[in-house]
């Protein structure tokens, strides 16, 4: 038995920090996603994709963010796709799964909104055993119930399920949705395909997180986002192989730099811009840069890092810029500049004084200094 497992897709997902085109792209992706997940499960010959919860990002999408990834799973009519709600779309009375079914689900995709054993092939040699959450957070492990399922003697059992085997508060009672990390042997399944954690994480032998197929967070883009795992099961209680496969598009990315010279400057450029070379539009990466820069390097800053870099990638989030000061050097710039000079003494005076001004005085300095030398050609 060999099948792809997924989970996460959050389809409509928003990102509050990207701009139009990027927030474009980024959900486009999360479509097109759907179409290599289909083309790895036929290159590696598995006939069934299983996803592990949150299938949409909120409980109310409109109609055509609802049926988009029908459609592309409908492309693969030759591959079975189960999929289970998730805490994002919980199977809710009237919420979004109760619309799925009205739209009509292609014929090759299952929505599992009970927990009740199916079989996943034609010979019933693998049965399926979904968790189902019906609530956004439930104190309940929607895992339990596998332990007593009834299946055929002699058949693989594989369970499904979108919850967390670890919780983030103190109090374990106050845990939501749980799933309990020893429920393959519980329940004597061969395999727990989990979904919730957005990033790669193998719980034990038989029992793992998929991820999420596209990274959408830069605390996972170095750590396992953008993943889907190929799992191979021979027999009911044989070990499952588990190859971890890259299928997202998408490269999230924190960089951090100290700056202090033109020499930082370029040398961060050059860090960003071998993210990847050769498809730098692919990259989305967080800054934070620290330090003091001269004048004259904040200017090459914005230039590079903040003009032409920010242009090349999908996206330059930046969190953090250096101070600047303005060095004998910078000054020297103006040199001969009449009126222009005696307003960059003043505004460096002013930068210096630590009066109520002098937050506006370094910014006025540097436009100043980058209107000359665009005037000057300086």
């Amino acid at each position: 038995m060999r099948f792809v497992h997924s989970s996460d897709w959050q389809i409509g997902k928003t990102f509050a920090f990207a701009g139009d085109e990027a927030l474009q792209a980024l959900q486009a992706e999360r479509l097109e996603v759907i179409l290599r997940l289909g083309r790895l499960a036929r290159k590696e010959g598995a006939a069934t994709i299983l996803v592990a919860g949150d299938v949409y990002d909120h409980e109310s999408p409109s109609d055509r963010t609802l049926r988009q990834p029908l459609e592309r799973m409908r492309q693969f009519p030759d591959i079975q796709w189960r999929l289970i709600p998730g805490n994002h779309d919980a199977h809710l009375p009237n919420g979004v799964w109760s619309r799925v079914l009205k739209a009509g689900l292609p014929d090759n995709v299952t929505a599992h909104l009970e927990p009740v054993p199916t079989p996943m092939n034609a010979g019933e040699t693998a049965w399926l055993l979904p968790g189902v959450l019906t609530r956004r957070h439930t104190m309940t492990d929607t895992t339990a119930w596998m332990d007593g399922a009834a299946t055929p003697e002699g058949a693989m059992r594989i369970g499904l399920a979108h919850g967390s085997v670890r919780g983030f508060s103190s109090d374990p009672s106050q845990q939501t949705n749980p799933v309990a990390p020893d429920r393959p042997d519980k329940a004597g399944l061969s395999y727990l395909a989990l979904g919730d954690w957005h990033g790669f994480n193998r719980i034990g032998p038989r029992c793992a997180y998929s991820g999420s197929p596209e990274c959408d967070r830069f605390d996972t883009g170095g750590a396992g986002g953008g993943e889907s795992l190929l799992v191979t099961v021979d027999a009911p209680r044989a070990p499952p192989e588990i190859t971890r496969h890259v299928t997202g598009r998408f490269l999230w990315r924190e960089v951090s730099a100290t700056l202090s010279s033109l020499e930082d400057v370029r040398a961060l450029e050059n860090r960003l811009r071998a993210i990847d070379p050769d498809e730098p539009s692919r990259v989305l990466a967080r800054l934070k840069a620290d330090g003091v820069l001269p004048l004259s390097a904040m200017a090459v800053f914005e230039e590079s890092i903040l003009g032409a870099v920010a242009s090349a990638l999908l996206l330059l989030r930046v969190d953090q810029t250096p101070e600047t000061t303005a060095t004998e050097a910078d000054l020297g710039v103006f040199e001969g500049a009449g009126a222009i000079s005696e307003a960059a003494a003043r505004l460096t005076a002013l930068a210096a004084s630590g009066g109520p001004d002098q937050k506006h005085a370094l910014p006025a300095l540097r436009r100043l200094a980058a209107l000359w030398r665009q005037e000057s050609g300086a």
